[in-house]
């Protein structure tokens, strides 16, 4: 039974982890708190979705194209919300406002559209089977999100520590203007941090719709909150500690609501967040002051 649960916590974390990478990576680099990030995710979501289930396209193909998608529709909410914001050396706050407003709009849209019924995948997009080991089961879906999260983040990190474009991503993060005056072009940087953080995005959302087989609009908002969570505790802006803390969060969410209450699954993520701090408020893998990407 423990055995189960930690799997289960560990695929759970693991989605967190993606999707909280991509937050992080947001907010180290460009410095922005972007709330329409959670759309990204629904959006990927909605898209893969489609697809599949209206033009047939086998999720192999689907699932990348979909978070592909999700990237581009980045770009284009970034540069059409947050771009000036920059150029004016706009507070975080404004961001946060403006996407806020913007995040809103969407899910309503969304729902407007698409209907607020739960929606799922065809039954033909992945196997039911499962895999038993040790007592253990593992269903398709759950192995597609361990590789496509081993795959993802073993991607992200040699880009950022083995590229001289993950160089110049971290100089920009630690400082926009002097990488700027070293002949960064920080404005396409700053797109290319967008179309990452949004592919992570719409990934981890077709992944959590496999996984649970449910969309519907606002299935990215509970995810933002959990974001929050991760990206706290794990250090803002610092990618292992998102991956760690998004893998922890996953294990204490699963073993709550199997050996307590499912409902208290939120309240013990936040009890977490507070107790973080209140001991550390860079966060458990953070600096006082940090700059990273």
């Amino acid at each position: 039974m423990l055995g189960q649960q930690l799997a289960n916590g560990l695929i759970l974390g693991a989605t967190y982890a993606l999707f909280a990478l991509g937050f992080t990576l947001m907010f180290g680099v460009i410095r922005v708190i972007n709330l329409v990030y959670g759309f990204y995710f629904t959006a990927g979501a909605f898209i893969a979705l489609y697809l599949t289930r209206n033009l047939g396209w086998p999720m192999a193909v689907a699932f990348p194209a979909a978070a592909i998608a999700s990237g581009v529709m980045a770009i284009g909410i970034d540069g059409l919300l947050l771009t000036r914001l920059r150029r004016v050396g706009a507070p975080e706050l404004a961001s946060l406002m403006v996407t806020l407003g913007a995040v809103l709009a969407l899910y309503a849209t969304a729902t407007a559209l698409l209907g607020p019924d739960i929606k799922r995948f065809p039954a033909s997009v992945i196997g039911a089977e499962a895999m038993e080991f040790a007592a253990i089961r593992i269903t398709q879906a759950q192995v597609l999100i361990l590789l496509a999260t081993i795959v993802l983040v073993g991607g992200l990190l040699a880009l950022m520590h083995g590229t001289r474009l993950g160089l110049a991503l971290r100089a920009m993060a630690e400082n926009p203007d002097a990488a700027g005056l070293m002949g960064i072009d920080t404005i396409r940087l700053a797109a290319l941090v967008s179309f990452i953080s949004g592919a992570l995005a719409g990934a981890g959302g077709v992944l959590i719709g496999l996984n649970f087989n449910a969309i519907q609009p606002y299935m990215g908002e509970a995810m933002m909150l959990r974001g929050f969570v991760v990206i706290i505790v794990g250090g803002l802006g610092d990618i292992r500690g998102a991956l760690i803390a998004g893998l922890l969060l996953g294990i204490v969410e699963v073993l709550t609501a199997g050996y307590i209450a499912s409902g208290l699954k939120e309240a013990v993520a936040f009890a977490i967040l507070v107790a973080v701090l209140w001991s550390r408020p860079a966060g458990l893998f953070g600096r006082a002051v940090t700059r990273r990407a």
